[in-house]
């Protein structure tokens, strides 16, 4: 059992990494003890400015002090695996931020060494924590909306390719575009609140219509002209679970949409009540006498959902719990996203196995 204070070893030093030491930095538990970067530079600075007493040069250096109880992986996708593989073995727990891995192969690998080693895996799925979804979940809990039978999930961007040619756009750093960058979060989230049933079947396309004409461009990373873009810029899938129940899923980095905003959005139908989430925003709707009732779902009050997460991450370390957002899921997750891009690739249904 790890005691407080959790001695906490940061791999990734952008600007999710940055994130997470803004919101560790505030909690007592932990002591933000060391940093790396693959830019040695901006660890240095991260480690001023969080009053981080060691940069490493290297995530195998760090990995290798045994007095680094918990990383923090925050680091381009094909690197997750290797890192949270290397880091269970060494006996450090892991917060891995999403996606779990680049492919389900990858993501298998990390829960299998994950039983071997005993100690905490969470997945950093922050949209979980909002004010929005814990009110949500509260009134699934509660029985307001019955059984989930559909969904439909989505993140519909106009122009917000990120890092056009950098890492974000090759399928071999990246694992994909939209659907495993902000896709994956809907499909957390839907998987979520719908009770996690085990996806059995996908159909899916994708599509790439502004990226390789270097349009669509957004302000998120470091654009590489020289560099390539070999992923998607839209996806659409339809996916069924083993209890009959259905998720849609939309997602895109650039396209001709006219919503009036961006926000991501979710549709939950259940035999008993209807809830929408758009933004941070939420409605519940049901029937009574015959007529339509609606009404808003108010945000729950309390801290921000970083900070949430990050707090469960440590009260999972401390008592030897399983996170919510637990290594299954995010292979759950990556089963998911493999099979809508094989779906794309062939033009068929995908039916998902399970052991």
């Amino acid at each position: 059992m790890t005691h407080s204070p959790i001695r906490l070893g940061m791999i990734g030093a952008g600007g999710i990494g940055k994130v997470h030491m803004e919101v560790f930095e505030g909690i007592p538990e932990v002591e933000l003890a060391a940093v790396t970067d693959i830019y040695l530079p901006l660890a240095q600075k991260r480690a001023q400015e969080h009053h981080i007493p060691v940069v490493y040069g290297s995530p195998g250096e760090l990995l290798k002090d045994e007095s680094i109880d918990a990383v923090v992986i925050a680091v381009p996708n094909q690197s997750h695996a290797p890192l949270a593989i290397e880091a269970l073995q060494r006996g450090k727990h892991v917060l891995l931020e999403k996606p779990m891995a680049i492919d389900s192969e990858s993501a298998k690998a990390i829960v299998e060494e994950k039983l071997k080693s005993g100690k905490v895996l969470m997945m950093a799925h922050q949209m979980r924590w909002s004010a929005i979804s814990r009110a949500i979940k509260q009134k699934i809990d509660k029985g307001d909306v019955g059984t989930i039978y559909n969904a439909k999930a989505g993140w519909m961007r106009k122009k917000g390719i990120p890092g056009w040619g950098s890492w974000f756009t090759r399928k071999d750093q990246s694992g994909g575009g939209p659907l495993i960058d902000i896709g994956v979060h809907m499909l957390d989230l839907a998987l979520y609140f719908m009770g996690n049933p085990k996806p059995i079947s996908v159909y899916g396309s994708t599509y790439a219509e502004f990226g390789p004409q270097k349009q669509g461009i957004g302000t998120w990373g470091t654009p590489n002209w020289e560099g390539y873009y070999d992923v998607e810029d839209l996806a659409s899938a339809l996916i069924k679970m083993d209890n009959g129940s259905t998720l849609a899923l939309d997602v895109s980095w650039a396209a001709h949409v006219a919503a009036l905003t961006e926000d991501p959005y979710l549709h939950l139908m259940g035999t008993q009540g209807g809830i929408t989430l758009y933004g941070s925003s939420g409605r519940y709707v049901t029937h009574a006498n015959d007529e339509v009732i609606e009404s808003d779902i108010q945000p729950l009050e309390g801290e921000m959902d970083r900070t949430l997460l990050s707090r469960h991450f440590v009260e999972c370390v401390l008592e030897g719990r399983e996170p919510i957002t637990s290594a299954i899921t995010g292979y759950t997750n990556n089963r998911i996203l493999d099979a809508i891009y094989e779906s794309s690739r062939t033009g068929h249904e995908v039916k998902l196995h399970w052991e």
